[in-house]
């Protein structure tokens, strides 16, 4: 369940937009006495900025690794790319939203935005596992979607080598073979944000949020 992002896009990969960047940097700082979670903030801003400055290189492969932040998923480990996370909080105060699917957990306000929140162990009919005070929401955007998965917990940011991400495995069927970008040797399943955000089944009309 998605919505239109409310104040600046976020630059599109491989686009240097210094004044979002400066705008993330002010909101971090604004994160740490809202309860939000600094260091993650801080390590994805950090993670994103690199990428952005980062000019192409005709001479370079400027794919060889995947900037990722990891996330723990009904004791899985999933990952999504940076370039698709606007940020991360606790899950506290969130309001369920009736007649809704049952993988909306409900919404939260974020720095005076309302954002809708799927649980993601819910969407890929992973085993449930209770709340508790680990619990965060992950903030997906793309500069025209945005909405939060709830994960269990949040491990921290990683460079995966493109080379150690494998195809999915062929026996695996279901929901989650959709939404996969791969998996690596480690078995970290890496989900594919742009994906995530572009499926109309995670869209929610705004006169429901309302």
């Amino acid at each position: 369940m998605g919505k239109r992002p409310q104040g600046p896009l976020s630059p599109h990969p491989g686009t240097t937009d210094w004044d979002t960047l400066h705008q993330r940097l002010a909101a971090a700082r604004t994160a740490v006495s809202q309860g939000m979670t600094p260091d993650v903030e801080r390590e994805i801003l950090r993670k994103r900025a690199q990428t952005l400055a980062r000019q192409p290189d005709h001479g370079e492969d400027t794919g060889a690794a995947l900037e990722c932040l990891e996330f723990l998923l009904a004791y899985e480990t999933y990952a999504i790319e940076i370039d698709w996370i606007a940020g991360a909080c606790p899950l506290k105060d969130i309001t369920s939203l009736p007649g809704t699917p049952a993988f909306v957990a409900g919404i939260i306000n974020v720095r005076g935005r309302i954002l809708s929140v799927i649980d993601i162990r819910t969407f890929f009919d992973l085993p449930a596992k209770g709340l508790t005070d680990l619990n965060k929401v992950i903030i997906l955007q793309d500069g025209m979607m945005e909405f939060g998965i709830l994960v269990d917990e949040i491990i921290g940011t990683r460079s995966i080598p493109l080379s150690d991400v494998l195809a999915p495995p062929a026996a695996l069927t279901g929901i989650r073979e959709e939404y996969l970008k791969g998996v690596t040797r480690e078995r970290t399943a890496i989900l594919d944000g742009k994906r995530l955000l572009n499926d109309r089944n995670l869209i929610i009309d705004d006169e429901m949020e309302a």
